[in-house]
């Protein structure tokens, strides 16, 4: 292993801790019945909104997602309204690349466009998401960027729940890569 490499997972590791007690502080990890987006019944539930209106938190998140974006031949940084705003937002400024934001659906005022930011075709993007189970509303956000003609290579997400959304997102040539996994946080 490189030392370059050796240092980047040394960093991460740190890094990791430290964003599980984070998240775990700033109270974005709860425990009872809740359902989940995906219909899905949970004993546990990670609301990253919580985390992403901590300016530490926040900072963490953009910080190890930086770290790896070192790593990736990227030209944009995208973020999936409302969750993805945030973070896509912070690690632009921590990259200093620039950010796309994609809206869940098309506005029918204005520009009526589905992108905040420049999007052209051949851009390789990263998308970052606050919380993945099956992947399924990230993947709506790729096939908006792949009609676009760019493309997606990652997503990164702040917590996967690892219940599909890995798979899920390999089936369109993307990979996954979690900061934490449910695993990690619980």
């Amino acid at each position: 292993m490189s030392e370059s490499k050796a240092e980047t997972g040394t960093e991460l590791k740190v890094q990791k801790g430290e964003l599980i007690e984070a998240l775990n502080a700033c109270g974005a990890v709860r425990y009872g019945d809740f359902t989940l987006a995906s219909g899905k019944k949970s004993k546990y539930y990670i609301d990253i909104k919580k985390a992403s209106t901590d300016p530490k938190t926040l900072k963490l998140i953009a910080e190890q997602a930086a770290v790896l974006i070192r790593n990736m031949e990227i030209d944009s940084v995208a973020g999936v309204e409302l969750g993805g705003v945030p973070l896509a937002t912070a690690v632009s400024l921590e990259t200093e690349l620039p950010l796309l934001l994609v809206r869940k659906t098309t506005k029918d005022y204005g520009t009526k466009g589905r992108f905040v930011g420049e999007i052209k075709a051949g851009d390789r993007l990263v998308l970052l998401e606050d919380v993945t189970t099956s992947g399924g509303s990230v993947k709506d956000a790729i096939k908006v960027v792949l009609e676009a003609e760019a493309l997606v290579k990652y997503v990164i997400t702040v917590v996967d729940r690892e219940d599909g959304a890995k798979e899920n997102l390999a089936e369109l040539g993307v990979e996954l890569v979690p900061l934490v996994t449910a695993s990690d946080l619980l």
